[in-house]
């Protein structure tokens, strides 16, 4: 017979080991430990049929246990109690394993993990995490490293939490909580275009064999992956435009083809003096074919002529050409100072993420904008995401319209009026 009344169904197994009769229905029950320790127990089914229990010491916090347990079946919110102790790091190999992202960027995000948010978090279970947690997190991460990485981070633990979410582990996402602040990559200084001279004299610096690179760069706006990726095809002359067809990406210690970012293809105009420029590199520097998996390291092998190569024949690639050839020309532009020599006997360069080869793109966008292209072709022809995004980056770089609102508001409201 149940403790209620009613006649027993099965019995109900507490920790102890002690076998309690139970009818079968959700309610709370007393066991026989009298006198101290948690001697009411609350039981209900869950979604699956499955008998659930849980010991209080009180009859109060037991009807108020199943009582929520049986309202959330019913409503189909119902979690497992267990379910919220997983570790954060068993959810993030399920969130790690499940995105469908290019190579490149599952390595940014693994890497990403693994240094900064597995040696804070990955212990933890998900249930325990809050709000406070996650914000002290990207506080803190956010003293040694820049908004870009915070960012990235926060988007892997969102993800992670999501997914605990979705798996029914915990209700709410706690990086989703209004007390945690978004990252704004963006927050960082407005970006500041270098002067014409500046460019000519980083133009001026590199060796001949490369010097139409950043020519390319200043005068189209295209990333350093891209440009080190530009094939003979891709340069249109008679239409005077580039394709955007592909960057070269780094993926582990190996390289290969890929899309441009954003995964999108474009056109970008050419003007005649860039035209000239490539005309005479490609006569002096015939581009050489260049074979390299495409997207993945397993993908097919893809040959194309590329126009800018070492004098070796291999291709370039970002750390050898900044450490070589791109931070010896800005020293010699007097953009940044010269290099001490560190103990290895390799020069030690004093740089920023704003002396990058971005600088170009960022020269490019200025000299457009100042000649009244709109910022919507702007964003086409930088490979953007979205216009929004280019205005948030060089609103302050469009042309002063201070003088244009003055001569509207003065034809208009004082214009001279008609006597009656």
């Amino acid at each position: 017979m149940c403790r209620c009344g009613k006649p027993a169904l099965k019995v109900c197994t507490i920790k102890s080991g002690e076998e309690i009769p139970w009818c079968g229905e959700n309610g709370r029950i007393r066991n026989t430990r009298w006198g101290t320790g948690k001697r009411w127990l609350a039981v209900w089914l869950d979604p699956e049929g499955r008998e659930r229990s849980k010991a209080f010491k009180t009859k109060t916090p037991a009807d108020l246990h199943w009582a929520a347990q049986e309202t959330d079946v019913e409503r189909g919110q119902y979690l497992d109690p267990k379910a919220g102790k997983e570790l954060f790091s068993d959810v993030a190999e399920r969130f790690l394993a499940s995105r469908s992202v290019d190579p490149s960027t599952a390595i940014k995000y693994r890497g990403v993990y693994e240094s900064h948010i597995k040696p804070v978090l990955g212990q933890r279970s998900v249930k325990a995490i809050r709000p406070s947690d996650i914000s002290g997190f990207q506080t803190k991460l956010g003293e040694t490293r820049g908004a870009s990485t915070v960012a990235l981070a926060r988007l892997v633990v969102v993800g992670v939490l999501d997914i605990a979410v979705a798996d029914d582990s915990i209700k709410k996402n706690p990086a989703l909580n209004k007390i945690v602040q978004s990252v704004n990559n963006q927050s960082r200084s407005k970006i500041r275009a270098w002067g014409d001279a500046t460019v000519f004299a980083v133009i001026d610096a590199h060796p001949e064999y490369l010097r139409a690179m950043p020519t390319l760069g200043a005068s189209c706006g295209l990333r350093e992956g891209e440009l080190f990726g530009l094939a003979e095809e891709d340069v249109d002359f008679e239409a005077g435009v580039i394709h955007v067809r592909r960057q070269i990406k780094k993926l582990g210690a190996d390289h290969i083809f890929g899309l441009p970012k954003n995964d999108s293809e474009r056109e970008v105009p050419m003007a005649e003096g860039t035209a000239q420029v490539l005309r005479e590199h490609m006569r002096k520097y015939p581009p050489r074919p260049l074979t390299l998996p495409w997207e993945k390291l397993t993908g097919k092998p893809t040959t194309h002529k590329i126009l800018f190569r070492w004098k070796d024949g291999g291709h370039l690639k970002a750390r050898n050409y900044s450490q070589y050839v791109w931070k010896p020309a800005i020293v010699a532009a007097g953009v940044i100072p010269k290099p001490e020599k560190g103990a290895d006997g390799k020069p030690k360069y004093v740089t920023t993420r704003k002396e990058g080869t971005h600088a170009l793109r960022h020269y490019y966008a200025s000299v457009v904008l100042q000649d009244g292209v709109n910022v919507r072709e702007l964003a086409e022809y930088l490979g953007h995401h979205d216009a929004g995004y280019t205005l948030r980056q060089y609103a302050h770089l469009l042309p002063d319209s201070h003088d244009r609102a003055r001569k509207a508001i003065n034809a208009r409201l004082f214009r001279p009026r008609a006597v009656s």
